[in-house]
């Protein structure tokens, strides 16, 4: 029998009989964790809102005979404004889902964790467009996961890439492909600004999604290139064009 709190955040959840409800989280040192909050559903329990998506909190787990219960809950956020706004809650799912794809029980997560968490607070409390803001997570999600796209050269022939462009994006492989290779691929065009802002934000992090314009984050391609590298597709976002 072994008791810890851990910070986490509730990536999905599921009801389980009359007032319990079965969590997934994620923990930045733990991974995934499947847990059950007992009784978090009656209307005055004190877990109500742990069980929920999105919540931030400490999780106090009890772990007895290979499962795990929630005892106790000091919740940190809701990112209740999420749920007021419709586009914005499906992009809070969406994160949340892609992150729930990759976590494994047991696996440290710090990075993921972090990215998630600044993420879903930007569109939670700030007025940024969504498309930059998902396009900026998906970018740093695939560097996290071990398949940052390569940016400089060819990825076919290693030759760099022209800075007057033309620029084409092969997801299959990787990265940018030069006018040469692109013959045999099926690339995407990328406009000068777009690979701008793609190297920009790799090497300065998540500050330089702030008041990117719509047109420079390429969200639809780095969206088909994540979920191309994961083998699955996820929900379409209506409001981001599928």
């Amino acid at each position: 029998m072994i008791q810890t709190e851990n910070t986490a955040i509730v990536l999905r959840h599921a009801d389980y009989r009359d007032n319990d409800r079965m969590v997934t989280l994620l923990s930045p040192t733990r991974g995934r964790i499947d847990a059950i909050i007992r009784n978090c559903r009656k209307p005055k329990s004190h877990n109500l809102n742990a069980g929920e998506l999105f919540a931030l909190g400490d999780y106090m787990l009890y772990e007895a005979n290979g499962r795990i219960t929630v005892t106790s809950v000091s919740l940190i956020e809701t990112f209740y404004p999420l749920r007021a706004d419709y586009e914005r809650l499906s992009c809070g799912v969406y994160l949340l889902n892609l992150a729930e794809a990759v976590a494994e029980p047991g696996q440290e997560r710090r990075e993921l964790f972090m990215l998630l968490l600044h993420t879903l607070s930007r569109l939670a409390f700030s007025d940024q467009e969504t498309k930059p803001l998902l396009a900026g997570f998906l970018l740093h999600f695939a560097s996290c996961e071990g398949f940052r796209p390569r940016l400089n050269h060819c990825v076919n022939c290693g030759r760099t890439v022209p800075e007057n462009g033309p620029f084409f994006f092969d997801a299959e492989s990787g990265g940018l492909c030069c006018a040469d290779c692109r013959r045999d691929r099926l690339p995407v065009t990328l406009s000068k600004e777009q690979l701008a802002w793609m190297r920009y934000a790799l090497e300065n992090g998540s500050a330089s999604w702030v008041n990117t314009p719509e047109m420079n984050a390429p969200y639809a391609l780095l969206r088909n290139y994540v979920e191309g590298k994961l083998g699955r597709r996820f929900k379409a976002l209506k409001h981001a064009g599928g």
